[in-house]
């Protein structure tokens, strides 16, 4: 019901032909920027603040750009960039338009390797300096580096403090400038070993040049940078001597996907992107594995390198639950089982009153999760109706045997959303009374004072929603109690590997903890984890131990929904209120190839990880709690 920043997408696409192979076969020589829109469009989803895409053409005549770049900021920001694209060529005569070969020698983007970003910001920093790709020149064209990524690294001050230890001076303190200087650093080095290595081999002049161009090795460049970074992360990149890759961080933790065949390779963020902009199955399409590098050199050849040996699986269960495009073919699987294995605990509920419960979902990234729910209450009706028959010592007459078959899953849209009023929510008041409008609800579709009213949503983080619009709109319809329900499990914890969430008190699971705690008289506690987490700040990462996880160790997970309800149910409801999560166990079951839970178990992967999660405590009792109960501290 309230929108996650979604984590960075990524698209790259790779032509092993000439551009005139493309125009005879497809009818344009654009095949591969046409593919990179394609690519970018369908996973628009992952980028609501900005765009990029980079081009780079192969064997460009000196004294000619051979590296482009387009960028732009804001929600239509892919359409402004391929349209800056073609203005480019809105001049060009028809004939010299078509013709692949004027294309290639003249025209700017009509190159073979194509990058492209979708941005959605996790760190507060916007403009058209922070959209990818960035670019570092040199009039060496093997020197020349493009790079964008989906990633978040966590020891970013410890990259920095490495390269400019050794004389390196980044433009901007961002991480992905950081890591565009550390790896052309380390790209420059590679060129001047080729060149010494070149010049003992007796070349001289341009055959040096080509010789370096054709042995310039990324996986050597990655070796020397990757193990440095501590985060999710997959990064792409392009030379302008014509080399192409991409790299997963080794816990696997953001995901990636490629195709290849004769004619092109393309990579992206999520699986069925790749299957509908080119026409393939499932299995054709290969997920990049955690530590490995897909590198495609100058001449196309393709292969897998291992960067970095892979570290324990933690493939990110926020991308499966929420993110990516439910139209995956296992995402589709899984979301459905994140439904029914919430049946019996949703039963227990209402009493297991399924006359008197319609069930609902919102918002429409729920749907799936809803369909699943669905399937798994008609089985559940389905074995009663088979126990109430065998269990008759006589024949039933018509009028019991209806009565039995007719029970179903009373189903119902009870909220649609109007879009249009987002449009003009403002601040302050006015926005919270608008806000408690922006869903319409399908009055009638509830017995009033006699149903229950079940909602299934993917996620709650923050609860803002609930409270400010969804319960109060629900309970218009008169529902005797409503059960807001979440496919996933409480999100207790930040997540620091590319997902907008960072801060502890914008979690309802967190505000619901602080809030028992002081109910209960245990505010000592409170101040022992601050006391443990600042006494280890200054502990190397890998003995750090997440101390938050105390926080919520004295409660059950029912009496920390409890609270939220308490917390969450604005004054005047009428309905009885309750929520319910998924639990660690249904997630695991449901998804058990992407084990990453640390948002909501506090086992995070790396190190970097546990520091951050103890800093953002530290953060938080010094800048609300500490504070707002009168204790004012200096800090460091």
């Amino acid at each position: 019901m309230e929108e996650l920043k979604h984590e960075c997408g990524v698209a790259m696409v790779r032509l092993l032909k000439p551009l005139e192979y493309y125009h005879q076969k497809y009818g344009n020589w654009m095949y591969g920027l046409n593919k990179l829109y394609l690519l970018m469009e369908k996973q628009h989803n992952r980028g609501q603040e900005g765009a990029g895409l980079a081009c780079v053409k192969l064997e460009a005549s000196a004294g000619e750009e051979y590296m482009f770049r387009e960028r732009a900021i804001g929600t239509g920001a892919i359409t402004e960039i391929f349209s800056s694209v073609h203005d480019h060529y809105k001049d060009i005569p028809k004939d010299k338009l078509k013709d692949p070969c004027f294309a290639k020698e003249h025209l700017p983007f009509a190159g073979e390797l194509y990058m492209g970003h979708l941005r959605y910001s996790t760190t507060g920093k916007s403009g058209i300096s922070f959209i990818h790709p960035f670019l570092r020149r040199n009039n060496w064209r093997a020197k020349n580096l493009a790079l964008c990524g989906n990633f978040n690294l966590t020891n970013v001050q410890d990259v920095f403090h490495e390269i400019t230890s050794i004389g390196q001076h980044p433009r901007l303190y961002s991480d992905t400038y950081i890591m565009l200087e550390q790896m052309g650093h380390r790209l420059d080095r590679e060129v001047e070993r080729l060149y010494q290595q070149s010049e003992k081999e007796g070349l001289k002049g341009m055959d040096i040049t080509h010789a370096i161009e054709d042995q310039v090795d990324m996986a050597n460049v990655l070796k020397r940078c990757v193990p440095a970074w501590d985060g999710g992360f997959v990064i792409c990149g392009l030379t302008g001597s014509g080399e192409s890759f991409s790299v997963r961080d080794p816990w696997g933790i953001r995901p990636a996907f490629y195709y290849a065949d004769d004619e092109i390779v393309v990579l992206a963020s999520e699986r069925p992107v790749i299957q509908t902009a080119m026409n393939v199955r499932a299995d054709q399409v290969t997920e990049l594995n955690r530590g490995e590098a897909l590198i495609i050199g100058k001449n196309g050849q393709l292969r897998t390198s291992q960067i970095v040996e892979p570290e324990r699986l933690s493939a990110c269960s926020f991308e499966r639950i929420y993110f990516s495009r439910g139209s995956d073919v296992d995402i589709y699987r899984e979301r459905k089982q994140l439904g029914k294995n919430l049946v019996h605990p949703i039963l227990q509920s209402v009493d297991y009153d399924t006359n008197n419960t319609v069930f609902s979902f919102i918002p429409n990234t729920a749907e799936v999760a809803y369909f699943g729910l669905q399937e798994g209450l008609n089985d559940y009706l389905n074995t009663k109706k088979k126990e109430w028959i065998a269990g008759r010592n006589s024949w039933m007459d018509e009028r019991e045997l209806e009565k039995i078959l007719s029970m179903r899953v009373r189903a119902e849209k009870v909220a649609i959303k109007d879009i249009k009023l987002r449009t003009f929510i403002a601040e302050g008041n006015t926005r919270d009374d608008l806000a408690a409008h922006v869903y319409d609800v399908t009055y009638g579709s509830i017995k009033r004072g006699v149903d229950n009213l079940v909602v299934i949503d993917d996620s709650i983080v923050r609860g803002t929603t609930l409270k400010q619009s969804i319960i109060g709109i629900l309970d218009r319809l008169g529902p005797r109690k409503i059960i807001i329900v979440s496919s996933s499990p409480q999100v207790r914890y930040p997540d620091y590997y590319g997902i907008d969430m960072s801060r502890m008190n914008e979690f309802i699971a967190f505000r619901a903890a602080i809030a028992l705690l002081e109910d209960r008289e245990q505010v000592g506690l409170i101040h022992e984890v601050y006391k443990k987490a600042k006494t280890q700040d200054s502990e190397p990462g890998e003995v750090m131990v997440n101390y938050v996880k105390e926080i919520y160790a004295p409660f059950t997970d029912e009496e920390i929904s409890a609270k939220m309800v308490d917390l969450l149910t604005p004054e005047g409801t009428n309905a009885k209120v309750e929520i319910v999560y998924q639990t660690l166990e249904g997630l695991h079951d449901a998804c058990p190839n992407h084990p990453g839970d640390w948002y909501f178990s506090g086992d995070y992967p790396t190190p970097g990880g546990v520091r951050m999660v103890n800093k953002a405590f530290i953060h938080f009792m010094e800048d609300e709690y500490l504070h707002k109960n009168g204790v004012f501290i200096m800090k460091n």
